[in-house]
């Protein structure tokens, strides 16, 4: 039995996964269009797009994926208050300053917790990732027998990527599951190499391009494409048109479900 999946694009990364009758939402952030955060003196975040949903109009959430708490553009406050009371899964160092929430998991790459979640049994695994250098991030692996075995004999499962660049370290995904769909946090996000200074120039790719994530689909053999997190940020560098000439480069377009803001949206 294929798992039922649609998604509600509230912003950015943060979306809301109807996962065969529960709600998961991905990293939270619900600030107002003209928002911002000072990063340092030097260097501040602000977001050009309103949330798709605000936080009165959200549908009960069920569990939170939260590929780290330290950047607000994943995490806001309007967001933290999505997290008290409700299971929570991100990283280890996120866990520790989010503490004392006795619902928040910190997960360490390719470990795995069971959880049931509305009900539900499921089997959340964490994936590596490689995003700003020195800090904590993670991605996810969800699945559970409701959403029964491929004819591989692999279990279906959902992969959503977290904030990271391509890593050939993830191609194990597909060898260990059937992923019918990957959500994945593109954009091409670069931060400067110095944030005290970041006028002297020099910068890096902490997400991933419309290449990057195309082959990355091809190494876990994903069977759905999900774009998310190439909008509303002045530090992206791949926006929407620019992600669908990549695909259709790479000849993967035809995999590709596109979210549309505020909008529930099948892709399973």
């Amino acid at each position: 039995m294929a798992p039922s999946l649609s998604m509600t694009h509230i912003g950015t990364a943060t979306a809301i996964l109807h996962l065969n009758g529960v709600n998961f939402i991905t990293d939270p952030f619900f600030s107002p269009a003209g928002s911002s955060m000072a990063i340092t003196s030097k260097l501040s975040l602000t977001v050009s797009d309103d949330p798709g949903l605000r936080l009165d109009q959200l549908p009960i959430i069920d569990a939170v994926l939260l590929s780290h708490e330290d950047h607000w553009d994943n995490l806001d406050d309007l967001g933290r208050r999505l997290l008290d009371g409700r299971r929570v899964f991100t990283t280890v160092d996120g866990a520790n300053n989010l503490a004392p929430r006795p619902s928040v998991h910190g997960m360490k790459p390719w470990e795995e917790i069971q959880s049931t979640i509305a009900g539900q049994k499921f089997r959340i695994i964490a994936t590596p990732t490689q995003h700003a250098r020195g800090q904590e991030c993670t991605g996810f692996i969800v699945t559970s027998e409701t959403m029964g075995q491929h004819k591989d004999g692999l279990p279906n499962a959902i992969y959503f990527s977290g904030d990271t660049v391509y890593l050939k370290e993830l191609k194990q995904i597909g060898d260990r599951f059937h992923i019918c769909a990957a959500i994945l946090n593109l954009g091409n996000a670069h931060v400067p190499e110095n944030y005290e200074e970041p006028e002297s120039g020099g910068a890096y790719q902490v997400t991933m391009d419309g290449k990057q994530a195309a082959l990355l689909s091809r190494d876990i053999k994903a069977d759905v494409i999900v774009p998310m997190h190439y909008e509303s940020w002045g530090h992206f560098t791949q926006f929407g048109d620019e992600l669908r000439q990549a695909f259709e480069a790479e000849g993967v377009s035809d995999k590709v479900c596109w979210l549309k803001l505020g909008k529930e949206v099948q892709v399973l």
